[in-house]
């Protein structure tokens, strides 16, 4: 198992604060994970060391999140999926096979998909793990608690971030789980809100996006607030199937790492059986 270390590369916004971990003699893909916001790549920290027996995975915090600088203004989906590719050019990853694997979690398997759009040349597979497809509606109904809430002497944003981590924890995951969470969340600081913002603003395109790629794919269902919403991403999926896990309740990142690492471990070993999966 491959030491799990800290690093920092530059980036169009400043630094990016990334997790790697490298096994001696890597003799597979490069596989970059990508957090949803307003959260880090700290999230994979369990999650990274079952997966580096034979090749490097990274988690990336995207600008103005984790420990990465951010941008001085409203970016679009495309500019955060564009700096993927800055931190695999900076650590030269994808090495002498020129490509990667992507496995993105929410608004991270969005800007997966986008990255690939932006360079399909450069990705072998996607691991898509609550890619939903939302309407207006439902992205209306997000937005009123993801928007940006003011400071006040009464602590209402951070009562709130804590609400919205209670609330969407599972029955397996820790109080100090919870506060994990949180904390990342704080670290977004003023501008914590301009992920969302953008993800909700690119979730028309998703689909027409998602639909041009011929890439093997793996949708993820777990048991979270988006378990209802994801089907109707597979539609648009021209070469791949969904797996459900509802019995993945929200944490299953540290809860259920060693069942997720099993499933991305086998697809990426063997995704031509993707037409397999059920």
């Amino acid at each position: 198992m491959a030491k799990l270390i800290r690093h920092f590369v530059d980036g169009r916004y400043g630094q990016v604060h990334l997790r790697i971990a490298q096994p001696k003699h890597p003799t597979k893909r490069p596989l970059v994970c990508l957090h949803m916001f307003p959260q880090s790549g700290r999230g994979f920290e369990t999650l990274i060391p079952l997966l580096t027996k034979d090749r490097v995975v990274i988690a990336p915090d995207f600008p103005g999140y984790g420990e990465s600088d951010g941008p001085d203004r409203q970016i679009t989906a495309e500019d955060y999926a564009a700096c993927i590719w800055e931190v695999v050019d900076d650590l030269a990853l994808a090495g002498d096979s020129d490509t990667i694997d992507l496995f993105g979690i929410h608004a991270g398997a969005k800007l997966a998909v986008e990255a690939t759009h932006q360079q399909p040349a450069r990705v072998e597979n996607l691991i898509l793990c609550s890619a939903a497809l939302l309407t207006d509606e439902e992205i209306e109904a997000y937005w009123q608690s993801l928007d940006k809430i003011p400071l006040d002497e009464n602590g209402r944003r951070f009562r709130e971030f804590w609400r919205m981590q209670s609330k969407y924890a599972g029955s397996s995951v820790q109080l100090e789980m919870v506060a994990t969470a949180f904390s990342e969340m704080l670290r977004g600081g003023e501008n914590y809100h301009w992920g969302h913002a953008a993800i909700f603003d690119y979730n028309k395109r998703f689909a027409s996006r998602l639909s041009e790629l011929s890439h093997p794919i793996l949708l993820l269902n777990p048991g979270d607030d988006l378990y209802e919403m994801t089907p109707r991403t597979l539609p648009f999926i021209k070469n791949g199937k969904m797996l459900d896990r509802r019995d993945w309740e929200p944490g299953f990142l540290q809860v259920n790492a060693n069942e997720l690492a099993r499933d991305i471990g086998d697809f990426l070993t063997a995704p031509e059986t993707v037409e397999d999966i059920i």
